[in-house]
């Protein structure tokens, strides 16, 4: 049956608190995209198909001309940033772009500046942006955010809005009483409680006012009960949590291939070297830590030791981040896997990924703003855990394990768009086939 969807009408509005290198290469890339300048490779909502019926049918239309998504000329975007500097501006610092490309499209990015950040620098120390908000209370700073959202909405005639964090990873804390509870959260933030994150305000803003909101970095933030409570009292979708790109990326393609066929693995070590914003921000142990906690999970819910202890028990674990300013946004990254296979004879995989960090985030962002919007246009509320698939550490109902299989990720991204446009959902099962050609027989 299906689900009462929404038609995509209007504009809408893309906000993200952090307009740095991933969201200006998403912005400039759509730019270009719509100019005809280039391809938004990387992109399922752009470039992906999707099956529907059976095999044999051969209906593989494409995402975007399946589901009602927002098109990519009803899009506008806007956000915050601790940086006076204009998406243009931005964009040219973060040398991510060629500047021939965005001499193209500079007369849209110019004019979008960045609002004022909601920011504490104690959770971002190696910042000293001064583009913020005048305002110590919690509370007063969520309402100044709601109030840039509504703003932004009206000035630029938008029939909705969606956030996506794209700001720098905080630091690592763990949640408490203060957080337990949307009662608890609200008083808090009218007591100016400092466990309150940044990226929290801007949650609670946008979920207070009905919009969703997707967490692109590894900050606690809306895995907490007192967001996830709002979400449900809002009717409002949330995503998280941080993009999953580089090296991770890779960790999720291969470390099911190697569960798939029963391999053994002893050890796996990364190293990543990176010199952009966010490699300064994770050159402190305190926001490193936030990352590294996001980054180890993903083998052990890949490989279930606890399951499989002959295989991954000893499994030995390991993640490094250092900041390379030479690189810019060209991110590094080795893997040294050591795997072991019949009779416990031991080998070697070795990874040398030279990889573009925005380059892989942008679409990313794209692809999360137009289905989360999907979602709410569908009624879907609370976590959508089917936009694991780009994400790092998948949100989930509480109690429920994450799946980091990035395969078993989109089957169930697929059989979600399936769900919502009433289509037969695809188990891969294929035994209707051979049934069919008994009955011919």
């Amino acid at each position: 049956m299906k689900q009462q969807v929404k038609a995509a009408e209007g504009k809408l509005g893309i906000l993200m608190p952090g307009l740095g290198a991933v969201a200006t290469t998403m912005i400039a890339g759509v730019a270009a995209v719509k100019r005809g300048l280039s391809k938004p490779i990387g992109s399922l909502t752009q470039m992906g198909t999707i099956r529907l019926g059976k095999r044999t049918e051969k209906k593989e239309p494409k995402i975007k001309d399946f589901v009602p998504l927002a098109n990519l000329e009803d899009l506008v975007f806007g956000g915050w940033d601790v940086y006076e500097d204009n998406v243009y501006e931005a964009a040219l610092n973060a040398r991510v772009l060629d500047a021939n490309l965005l001499r193209d499209v500079r007369e849209e990015l110019q004019a979008i500046k960045p609002m004022r950040a909601a920011f504490d620098r104690n959770y971002v120390k190696n910042l000293d942006g001064k583009y913020v908000k005048d305002i110590d209370n919690r509370y007063e700073l969520a309402l100044a955010v709601m109030e840039d959202i509504k703003n932004f909405k009206a000035e630029n005639n938008c029939d909705r809005i969606v956030l996506v964090w794209c700001g720098s990873t905080e630091i690592y804390f763990e949640p408490s009483e203060v957080h337990e509870s949307l009662a608890a959260f609200e008083q808090g933030l009218k007591d100016n409680d400092l466990r309150i994150a940044p990226s929290m305000i801007y949650a609670y803003a946008a979920l207070k006012l009905g919009i969703p909101f997707a967490n692109g970095a590894p900050n606690l933030t809306v895995d907490i009960p007192a967001l996830i409570e709002l979400a449900k009292e809002t009717n409002t979708p949330i995503a998280g949590k941080d993009f999953k790109t580089g090296q991770t990326l890779m960790k999720t393609i291969l470390a099911p291939g190697l569960a798939a066929r029963s391999l053994g693995v002893n050890g796996w070590f990364s190293d990543n070297i990176l010199g952009n914003r966010d490699g300064l921000v994770l050159d402190d142990p305190d926001n490193f830590k936030t990352k590294e906690v996001s980054k180890l999970g993903v083998l052990e819910d890949i490989f279930k030791p606890e399951v499989n202890p002959d295989l991954y028990g000893d499994m030995y674990h390991k993640i490094r981040i250092n900041y390379y300013p030479p690189h810019g946004d060209n991110k590094e990254s080795w893997d040294n896997i050591d795997i072991f296979g019949w009779l416990g004879y031991k080998m070697q995989i070795k990874i040398n990924f030279l990889c573009r960090d925005s380059i892989l985030a942008a679409p990313i962002v794209l692809d999360l703003a137009l289905f989360i919007d999907l979602a709410k246009r569908s009624n879907l509320s609370g976590i959508q855990e089917w936009l694991s698939f780009y994400l790092k550490s998948p949100q989930t109902i509480p109690g429920v394990p994450a799946e980091n299989d990035i395969f078993k990720q989109l089957m169930k991204l697929q059989n979600t768009l399936r769900y919502i446009m009433g289509e037969e959902l695809i188990t891969h099962l294929g035994q209707d086939y051979e049934e069919e050609l008994i009955e011919t027989v």
